[in-house]
């Protein structure tokens, strides 16, 4: 949310016009599927086939096209990002489990869960055409920017490492060992702090990037998994897929200032409404999304979708302050 599970500030939201009949889409991973929500009547209203394993999803560069990245049948389907309805897919693109451009739009980049590594692509507005596939063992999953797009950082899950990938060079610039099963990340503004959802633990690991050493530990919950910036100039959601519970983290004092409580189980990826006032989550493990508002924060709907709910787009969502994508 990446947005979705990826966003970018200028990017997620750059294209098209918001309109009534503009669909959430949830990636429902475990059917081959995605599911169409409208929004203002928080009812599903169809699905849509996928490849194999659909878990995330992100915008193009021009707002036209949403792209949900196939894991195990090894493609792209672009999908209209109002709608959902197919527009082309892109084959041979292998174990896409995770996707991101960079913030200069010149670099496409996805990592391979299954297959140990991660692949970058050059991208001219339409194409995506193999550069470089760097082995990175074990399990990368999630990736993030540097705003100046010259580095590409990636969570090992099994190893437990974050790596730094130099995308002029394509190689990988240096690897941390930040702790057990670290997942989704996300970038204070102006880069000085990394911050990653270590799932294996309860907590979330500040990484300062000058130094390269992790430098504080923030207790969350059982399963710190993925973020969602709340657009606020302050805060930023992070999912605790274990705990069953969302935390809510200051990252100008990098606190925790609340946890929302009352979930179903293994909240995931978040996305944001326009008017910023309502949080929706994908519930892997209950076949389920979540509305939460974050007035009350409380749960106040949920709508039941297929199996394993994980990323989640929907245009009319608010923009994301962030120099590069969550």
């Amino acid at each position: 949310m990446f947005l979705g599970s990826l966003a970018f500030s200028a990017l997620a939201h750059a294209g098209g016009n918001v309109g009534a009949n503009d669909k959430v889409i949830v990636l429902d991973s475990g059917e081959a599927q995605l599911s169409l929500i409208d929004e203002a009547s928080r009812t599903v209203v169809g699905t849509e086939p996928t490849g194999k394993e659909p878990h995330h999803l992100m915008i193009t560069p021009d707002g036209q096209s949403l792209i949900v990245a196939d894991s195990v049948s090894n493609d792209l389907m672009f999908l209209d990002p109002h709608t959902g309805k197919v527009q082309r897919r892109v084959e041979g693109i292998e174990d896409p489990y995770q996707l991101g451009f960079s913030p200069d739009h010149k670099w496409f980049v996805t990592a391979g869960l299954r297959l140990d590594r991660v692949d970058i692509y050059s991208y001219n507005g339409h194409d995506v055409t193999l550069v470089k596939r760097i082995p990175l063992a074990k399990t990368p999953s999630h990736i993030n920017f540097s705003s100046d797009s010259k580095t590409a950082y990636v969570t090992l899950q099994d190893t437990g490492e974050v790596a730094a990938i130099d995308l002029p060079t394509q190689t990988v610039a240096w690897k941390l060992h930040v702790g057990n099963t670290p997942a989704g990340l996300w970038m204070t503004p102006g880069d000085k702090y990394l911050l990653i959802g270590m799932t294996g633990e309860d907590d979330v690991a500040v990484v300062d990037l000058h130094s390269r050493t992790v430098v504080k530990r923030i207790q969350t919950g059982r399963g710190a998994h993925n973020f969602r910036n709340l657009d606020d100039g302050k805060h930023v959601a992070v999912t605790n897929r274990v705990e069953s519970t969302i935390s809510i983290l200051d990252y100008t004092t990098l606190t925790k200032v609340a946890d929302i409580t009352g979930l179903r189980p293994g909240p995931d990826d978040m996305e944001l409404s326009a008017d910023k006032r309502y949080l929706w989550v994908t519930f892997r493990f209950a076949k389920h999304v979540g509305i939460i508002d974050l007035t009350t924060r409380k749960l106040i709907d949920t709508i039941a979708v297929g199996r394993s709910p994980h990323g989640i787009y929907f245009a009319n969502s608010a923009p994301v302050y962030a120099p590069n994508p969550d």
